[in-house]
């Protein structure tokens, strides 16, 4: 009795998060509203730019105040075309560039976006910029953090009703239950959910890159750089949190023709 109560509530706990996104119009899953996430988000970027040398001044640094400029236009006008013009009220829109030698860039939820000056020799330009940053802001439209926070609390949630359920079990025989629970939703739900956002980051950035104005093919050298950069190797992909490059630029590539449509539809920045 005391597990099917657990699992009632768990269904139910389940059913009330899920929440339509305005930006891709899925239901997803959501914990966490923007005003409990946003001070959040806010006070850690703060913290960052306190322990981090932010660069200021050079032709770098001016050049992701621009882009990231156009990607905050193009998103706008991208919600406004959705009937969405409330969304981004709460946005404190920021564009740093950082000096550190890691192949990274991020955008924290409400608009906080950083660029690591070790991203730079492989975006070379604005194109390339705009398709890391247009991909990064995309993640927080999207509430994939959010998403991403719900999910593993519902993992957690997930073991303790397995080691409910398991109770009276031998310890060898829970121990075993516990690391295929372990494993299995980590490689068959946690590693997929995490790739799938990645994808649906890039399909938004996409957009967001061509109604800033940028050519949207200029993503595929990006993204080929980003492979040679890597030597083509590493984590299988089935147990990466992001698609294989070749996954990745095919994907793209068919994306493209819709990204421009949808830009025109919108109205490309000039």
């Amino acid at each position: 009795m005391k597990n099917y109560f657990f699992l009632t509530a768990f269904a139910a706990l389940l059913f009330a998060a899920c929440a339509t996104n305005p930006v891709t119009g899925k239901s997803t899953l959501n914990f966490v509203s923007n005003s409990e996430l946003f001070p959040t988000s806010f006070q850690q970027y703060n913290a960052f730019i306190a322990e981090n040398k932010v660069i200021t001044g050079t032709a770098d640094a001016k050049r992701v105040d621009l882009v990231g400029s156009k990607i905050k236009a193009a998103a706008e006008r991208y919600l406004t075309f959705l009937g969405q013009t409330q969304y981004l009220k709460d946005y404190r829109w920021e564009y740093k560039l950082v000096e550190n030698k890691e192949v990274n860039a991020w955008c924290l939820p409400g608009g906080k976006i950083v660029v690591y000056s070790g991203i730079l020799p492989i975006t070379q330009d604005e194109a390339g910029l705009a398709t890391v940053m247009g991909h990064e802001v995309s993640h927080a439209l999207a509430n994939h953090g959010a998403q991403r926070m719900s999910a593993a609390q519902l993992q957690q949630i997930g073991g303790v009703a397995l080691d409910a359920a398991t109770s009276g079990k031998s310890e060898s025989t829970r121990a075993i239950f516990s690391q295929a629970y372990g494993v299995g939703s980590e490689v068959g739900v946690m590693l997929p959910f995490s790739r799938s956002n990645e994808s649906e980051a890039d399909k938004i950035g996409l957009t967001l890159m061509a109604i800033a104005g940028y050519n949207p093919d200029d993503s595929i050298a990006f993204w080929s750089r980003m492979s040679a950069k890597s030597g083509g190797s590493g984590t299988p992909e089935f147990m990466s949190t992001h698609p294989s490059d070749a996954t990745r630029i095919a994907n793209l590539k068919a994306l493209i023709p819709d990204a421009r449509a949808t830009a025109a539809k919108v109205g490309v920045i000039r």
